[in-house]
């Protein structure tokens, strides 16, 4: 499956002309899977070209929205005279404007982002032993920048603009919002290409993110969220504050939450806690406990706000998940639409 205006390869900026093969990260059937689907935002979006997504400022487009009283020195051109008929009253017809969405993926590139306990070659489209960086290891890293690109591949495809924002502490990458072909090539190299090291700084990343926006657009938040919940909950507030539309996609890999390990072993912070020996075995139902109450805040915490969380599994297909959640959402915002 080719990319929107493109080919099936990537280079990204600053890479030397050196080239991303994209199917390192998507197969071409989770592409053709997720090309049928229309990614849409909850809220009224404000845009300025003409595309899928209904604008809150009425004007004289093709969609019917409602009749308004005639004032002295409308266009007569849109009256209703249907309606003056029955009521004796004039009346102009007013019409949805059709507008684009403007689409910002945030990916996590932190510490912890590059666990990983699935095979790069088990994982990756194009059968690849190792990724971009490397390592042999398919990671949460990895994973987040496949469900990146299939979401961006979904906007661009729809016409929409995407822009990027890779982060840690801060924004380490970030592309400009656009449409333009060779977006999506841009988007994957930029993914493919970056380290994965550092803490994580959520409140700072989405300060500096919206700060750039200067309409409101629908945000995806690609992470593992090891956050602490209190620094979530206002970073959430402030997208929520300046009226964007947010979707969560939590990516975790199948053995932290299973945490299934046998063998006592020195356990490593990636964000620079330090190395403790540990006996899974003797801390797993704990570990678990903690494990689950913090999920499950995460997610409170992100509808809280009316957003949208998806939790992604690294050792599952993204395709059939990602498929099911646009689908479900999208109905969600139809009923919402129409009672």
């Amino acid at each position: 499956m080719a990319e929107p205006g493109g080919n099936s390869n990537g280079s990204g900026p600053g890479t030397g002309g050196s080239r991303v093969d994209a199917q390192l990260y998507l197969h071409p059937q989770t592409l053709a899977r997720l090309g049928t689907l229309e990614l849409r935002a909850k809220m009224v979006v404000e845009g300025v070209m003409s595309g899928q997504h209904r604008s809150p400022y009425h004007g004289f487009s093709v969609e019917f929205a409602q009749h308004r009283p005639y004032v002295a020195g409308d266009d007569i051109r849109h009256l209703d005279w249907k309606v003056y008929g029955r009521s004796d009253k004039l009346h102009l017809k007013q019409y949805q404007q059709e507008t684009n969405l403007d689409l910002i993926v945030m990916v996590d590139s932190s510490g912890s982002m590059g666990y990983g306990s699935r095979l790069f070659s088990e994982a990756s489209g194009a059968g690849a032993k190792s990724n971009p960086r490397g390592g042999v290891e398919w990671t949460k890293f990895d994973h987040a920048t496949a469900v990146g690109a299939a979401i961006s591949y979904m906007a661009l495809r729809q016409g929409d603009r995407v822009g990027l924002a890779v982060y840690a502490d801060e924004v380490r990458a970030m592309l400009k919002r656009s449409s333009a072909q060779g977006q999506w090539r841009q988007i994957v190299g930029a993914l493919s290409t970056q380290p994965v090291d550092a803490p994580t700084d959520i409140g700072r990343v989405v300060d500096q993110v919206i700060a750039k926006l200067n309409n409101r657009c629908l945000i995806v938040l690609i992470s593992d969220l090891y956050v602490d919940p209190a620094a979530y909950r206002s970073a959430l507030a402030r997208v929520r504050h300046r009226r964007h539309d947010m979707i969560v996609m939590q990516v975790i890999d199948r053995t932290e939450r299973s945490f299934d390990l046998t063998e006592m072993a020195p356990f490593e912070g990636l964000e620079g806690e330090g190395r403790l020996r540990v006996d899974p075995r003797s801390i797993r139902a704990t570990y678990r406990e903690v494990f689950e109450e913090h999920m499950e805040e995460i997610e409170q915490i992100t509808r809280s706000f009316g957003f949208d969380l998806q939790h992604i599994n690294t050792h599952s297909w993204l395709g059939p998940p990602l498929a099911s959640f646009i689908a479900r959402r999208n109905a969600q915002i139809k009923r919402s639409k129409f009672g």
